[in-house]
């Protein structure tokens, strides 16, 4: 059985106001915007509304630079009765001055998201 395609929920380059005092950008930053893309990739398959439960070991493999074009890639891994599991891949692209092009994994996580009603109380994902 094959994975899911993946989906390009994301794609920002990094700014000057993203980097720490050693010009890499801050792994907060990533974790932010990695939050921000599995949400997105939730709404995909739901309309309710999702909060997150859990990030599953996040392990930064390689550095994320000034100017990087980082893209998050989303692909629903499992949906459940509340919860929905997602799986994000963070890839930082870089592009050299004679326009070469090098592409590279920086981390990837699980991330599983609740769907709750108004009152913040768990609630299906998919209404029967």
């Amino acid at each position: 059985m094959s994975k899911p395609e993946r989906f390009p929920a994301i794609r920002v380059t990094m700014l000057p106001r993203d980097t720490n005092a050693y010009g890499t950008i801050f792994g907060g930053v990533i974790l932010s915007y990695l939050d921000l893309a599995g949400g997105i990739e939730a709404r995909r398959q739901s309309p309710k509304k999702f909060v997150t439960k859990a990030m599953r070991e996040v392990i930064f493999v390689a550095p994320v630079h000034l100017g990087d074009l980082v893209t998050f890639y989303t692909r629903t891994v499992r949906i459940g009765k509340t919860p929905i599991s997602v799986d994000v891949e963070v890839e930082a692209e870089r592009l050299g001055l004679g326009g070469t092009k090098e592409i590279v994994r920086v981390t990837e996580a699980e991330v599983i998201y609740v769907a709750v009603d108004e009152a913040g109380h768990p609630t299906p994902v998919i209404d029967k």
